[in-house]
């Protein structure tokens, strides 16, 4: 199955070692599927570079930026017209953080910087009572990284809340059964999380949210459910591409 990664951001150039954040969807999808089970190609949307068409992929994800969507960079727009054409299409659609208030953003939610401030370290989600089959979980509660200030605060008709919290109400969507997104970050590795938070603390996230965070981080028994998330992901892939 051949996945089209919508690069719409770059880690900072001071965590360039880590990988960029189309290769941690890369891995991030890999950590559930066989080697050779998918293929990825990586369209510079950032810069300009998009595909020709909704089909030219056959399933599709959108990274983390540090921008947001109101700010209306020019790439933006047709990044929102692709994400409508694709779900159209009927192709399935990825979106993680950015790509998760972006995908609201195209179809008629609102996105703005929230007045609750950063949210950073790791995150617990409640799910909702009711998923598709294939987001099963024995589990109540969703933990991820994240590195955020945007929100989704107001979502589009089609969309179903998958999971929240008192911080982040809307912190996963679905939409029909074509497209799915979340507000965390299962690609980031804690030792990436960590990284980006001490990088960012003080000129930008304050010390009494980035210390707690770092100390929750560095806990023992504490891990995230990227792995969860991975295997969702592979799952929503491969339904898609059965039928």
């Amino acid at each position: 199955m051949k996945i089209g990664i919508l690069e719409a951001g770059r880690p900072p150039e001071e965590l360039a070692s880590f990988g960029s954040y189309a290769e941690m969807l890369e891995n991030f999808v890999r950590r559930a599927a066989d080697t050779d089970e998918f293929s990825f190609k990586v369209y510079a949307v950032m810069d300009g570079e998009f595909p020709d068409s909704a089909q030219d992929c056959d399933g599709w994800m959108i990274t983390g930026s540090r921008n947001g969507v109101y700010d209306k960079l020019p790439w933006m727009e047709p990044l929102q017209t692709l994400i409508r054409e694709i779900h159209a299409a009927q192709r399935p659609l990825f979106g993680i953080c950015f790509g998760h208030q972006i995908i609201a953003a195209a179809m008629g939610g609102e996105v703005v910087k929230s007045d609750k401030g950063w949210g950073v370290g790791l995150h617990d989600y409640q799910l909702a009572a009711q998923t598709p089959d294939w987001l099963q979980t024995d589990k109540n509660k969703l933990t991820l990284n994240a590195m955020h200030q945007d929100q989704v605060v107001s979502i589009p008709p089609s969309a179903q809340v998958l999971a929240g919290s008192a911080f982040c109400e809307y912190a996963a969507l679905l939409y029909g059964d074509s497209m799915v997104s979340f507000q965390g970050h299962p690609e980031f590795a804690t030792d990436y999380e960590r990284a980006l938070l001490k990088l960012r603390q003080t000129a930008l996230i304050p010390d009494e949210l980035a210390e707690p965070a770092l100390q929750r981080l560095s806990q023992p028994g504490e891990k995230d459910d990227g792995q969860l998330v991975s295997d969702w992901a592979v799952e929503f892939f491969r339904r898609h591409n059965n039928s």
